[in-house]
């Protein structure tokens, strides 16, 4: 009877684990460093959201008392014109926000594509999307959207994210090309290919979910850099000056001459919601990395189990 209860307990099909999800939620929210970048970015999200209802003036209205510092009224005070900067703040992260996401999107995408199908399929195939991708790493960043976006004439919020989508592709691509040739001869990748699988069937359902983190890591960080890029190119000039966003806003101060006239808050308003955003998508890096590298659960696991005791025991 026991040999036979052990044998069934062996052959019978173990009941599959359910609330994954939850418990990985519960891992990202368990980091602190995770839980206070997601809560920094979603403040910014609600803020692009609700704009309208939460910007407490008219952004464009130039009925105060210009160079008003910061007061009750007026908590990041007013420009040059008498524009309350609070309001442009707020109105100003729909577009900012928008070009972010919209192109670290594209470019993520684009990465996928260009960086692991051809490291899957090969030969000239590889070849040659690898040397369009260091053809594109060759060249500067910041210079090439200049010149893109000088040429358009037509610099409109969606332009902005469609010229940064298609140009911000390749460090991602590089990254991913190398990882994925790490995997293209593992035992689960050939018995897919085996058993008849089609190519995208085993990037996305047998490589890619091994690279989740690359990924992730790929989109905040493409989205940072477009957030970024999207100020530098407003704030020479090039984007839409009649546009409210964090890059005009910075356009508008230097034209003003806000440090000349003493009004440090113009600049340090949308430069400060700049800077959050990036630590924003750098902290919730944290919990990715945390969620998908087993060493670094370890790691957090025997901190937890062997850190807090030795703090308690006295020094003999």
């Amino acid at each position: 009877m026991t040999q036979s209860s052990d044998v069934d307990q062996v052959l019978l099909p173990t009941p599959r684990v359910r609330g994954r999800r939850p418990s990985v939620w519960r891992g990202f929210f368990g980091n602190k460093k995770a839980a206070l970048g997601f809560g920094i970015f979603m403040v910014f999200v609600l803020m692009a959201v609700f704009a309208p209802v939460l910007a407490p003036y008219n952004p464009q209205a130039t009925q105060f008392i210009p160079f008003q510092g910061p007061s009750w009224h007026h908590w990041f005070g007013t420009t040059a014109t008498g524009q309350d900067v609070l309001s442009q703040l707020i109105v100003g992260s729909r577009v900012s926000l928008g070009i972010g996401i919209s192109a670290g999107i594209m470019a993520t995408s684009l990465a996928i594509v260009l960086g692991m199908l051809p490291a899957y399929l090969g030969g000239r195939t590889d070849t040659l999307f690898n040397t369009m991708t260091n053809i594109m790493l060759v060249i500067p960043g910041l210079p090439l959207l200049i010149v893109i976006t000088a040429y358009i004439h037509q610099t409109e919020t969606w332009t902005l994210a469609l010229v940064m989508g298609l140009t911000g592709w390749a460090w991602g691509a590089r990254v991913l090309r190398s990882q994925t040739l790490t995997y293209v001869r593992r035992d689960f990748v050939v018995a897919a290919r085996l058993a008849g699988a089609s190519h995208w069937h085993i990037l996305i359902h047998e490589i890619l979910p091994n690279m989740l983190s690359l990924v992730i890591a790929n989109l905040m960080f493409g989205t940072l850099g477009a957030v970024l890029a999207a100020a530098s190119l407003q704030f020479l000039g090039l984007g839409n000056p009649n546009s409210i966003s964090w890059g005009t806003m910075l356009f508008w101060a230097q034209i003003g001459q806000a440090l000349l006239n003493g009004a440090w808050w113009w600049l340090v308003a949308p430069g400060a919601a700049i800077a959050l955003f990036g630590a924003s998508m750098a902290l919730m890096n944290f919990g990715v990395d945390e969620l998908t590298n087993p060493r670094l659960r370890q790691a957090r696991r025997a901190s937890k189990q062997f850190g807090k005791p030795h703090q308690g025991r006295p020094n003999n």
